[in-house]
């Protein structure tokens, strides 16, 4: 169901209003007239008060909930222009041109998309800051690949097995075993 307001004769120019009118169409009502609220220009107050009155209506005449309502439509048009003139040299004239418009905001119902994401999503990942390689972290991977290459030389010598010449034979046990069993039977 579309609703509508128009506020006609603003004393604001129509140009002015289009360009605050194309940020805020096809948004939700409630956040076109949040937005417009504290937006710098003339032209947004003028078309907060026609955002604001298109909702009232929605809900006095057909019980539209303003959560529910988004923009359709807005069209700003030229309305009479109101000539002045200014002074100026030797007696002369110009023209101003004093610029109104005529506001039409159109709201319609819509079911708001639900924000929730669906379960089984995963996160995604985090970016990794690395810190920057300098020219001194580059002499230190230098080093560090001398010493590995270091170390791997030694544990080669040391990993080879060693080969002893004849396993050493020792007399003396024996002749003190044999002198000990004789004296014993002596």
């Amino acid at each position: 169901m579309e609703v509508r307001a128009v506020a006609k004769y603003i004393r604001v120019q129509p140009r002015k209003v289009r360009i605050v009118a194309d940020e805020v169409r096809g948004v939700p009502a409630q956040r076109a007239a949040d937005v417009l609220r504290f937006h710098p220009s003339k032209g947004a107050f003028h078309l907060r008060k026609v955002v604001i009155s298109a909702m009232a209506n929605a809900q006095e005449n057909l019980n539209l909930s303003p959560e529910n309502l988004r923009i359709a439509t807005i069209m700003v048009d030229e309305g009479p222009k109101m000539k002045r003139i200014t002074a100026r040299s030797m007696g002369r004239a110009n023209r101003i041109l004093k610029k109104t418009s005529h506001i039409t905001v159109v709201v319609e119902e819509f079911q708001p998309e639900a924000t929730v994401k669906p379960h089984g999503t995963k996160a995604k990942a985090r970016p990794k800051f690395e810190t920057p390689k300098t020219k001194k972290a580059k002499s230190d991977k230098k080093e560090k690949v001398e010493e590995t290459v270091a170390a791997e030389t030694v544990d080669t010598v040391a990993e080879e097995p060693v080969t002893s010449p004849e396993p050493i034979v020792e007399d003396t046990p024996t002749e003190v075993a044999e002198t000990t069993e004789t004296e014993e039977k002596a």
